[in-house]
């Protein structure tokens, strides 16, 4: 539907950003957000959907090109096959992308756009640090520790990960990606303060179309929430027939059933103050 389109947050830790996902459009909902493809440091993926990943080649070429050399290599992590996607998109021999930043290194008129922009000659090639990572692994940053756990989702065709970012100054959020109730995301969670999480449709529209198995609905993430002791849950994920209202309304009314805090359903371009 128009109003939403995808999955992609970015978590702003005291200026160093971490993106999680990078569904349809993300590059360009993350311009109109206020924050430019070379700010992001570190790219975490809970798991390979398109929903999730499809906007990757934009992204990467355009923090590429928009890049003058100053940044970070920017680091990606996630379930595989995240390094075959990056390696499939840029690589020199065989990326499917690789002709385009071959031109804009060699040519002329792409050379002189990047000296315009404060660069230096010659023009660098992409370069990006791509992970593979299992459930458990632990990343840290400047002011930052992601850790993460398994989440129940399209086993054994995809894996997911669930991603909690705790901060120097005691603040956690969780991502939970797509999963079903799971005791691991729950424990990963544990009285964090926010947690962004999948919420489909409301509970019975679930069950009766046989769509309650591999991810959540009202009742299932409100549970969950409860469980883990979060302080706030951000509904994420929702498809187009609980975000109409009327229906909007009823499930939020029946997630508060399962879930004593306080509760954020979720629009495009939302800002959250942790």
């Amino acid at each position: 539907m128009s109003e939403r389109f995808g999955s992609a947050f970015v978590l702003d830790v005291d200026g160093h950003k971490l993106m999680f996902d990078c569904g349809p459009a993300a590059t360009h909902k993350l311009v109109k957000a206020g924050f430019w493809p070379t700010e992001i440091e570190n790219l975490f993926f809970t798991n390979h959907h398109f929903d999730h990943d499809v906007d990757l080649p934009c992204f990467l070429l355009c923090r590429w090109d928009q890049s003058i050399g100053e940044e970070p290599v920017l680091q990606v992590y996630g379930p595989p096959p995240t390094a075959e996607l990056v390696h499939g998109i840029l690589n020199q021999s065989d990326g499917v992308f690789a002709h385009d930043w071959i031109a804009r290194v060699n040519h002329p008129l792409s050379q002189r756009i990047h000296v315009n922009r404060g660069g230096r000659l010659p023009r660098p090639k992409p370069v990006v640090d791509a992970h593979n990572i299992e459930a458990g692994r632990s990343i840290e940053g400047d002011g930052w520790r992601v850790t993460t756990a398994k989440a129940e989702h399209v086993q054994p065709y995809l894996d997911s990960i669930a991603y909690r970012v705790d901060t120097a100054d005691g603040k956690s959020v969780v991502f939970t990606g797509d999963t079903e109730p799971c005791d691991s995301v729950v424990e990963l969670a544990r009285e964090a303060d926010l947690m962004l999480c999948m919420c489909v449709d409301q509970q019975e529209e679930l069950r009766v179309t046989g769509l309650d198995i591999g991810q959540l609905g009202t009742t299932t993430a409100g549970l969950m929430a409860e469980a883990a002791g979060v302080k706030r849950l951000a509904l994420v994920n929702v498809n187009p027939n609980l975000s109409q209202h009327g229906v909007m309304e009823s499930g939020i009314a029946e997630v508060s059933e399962a879930f004593s805090g306080e509760i954020i359903f979720t629009h495009e371009l939302m800002s959250i103050n942790l």
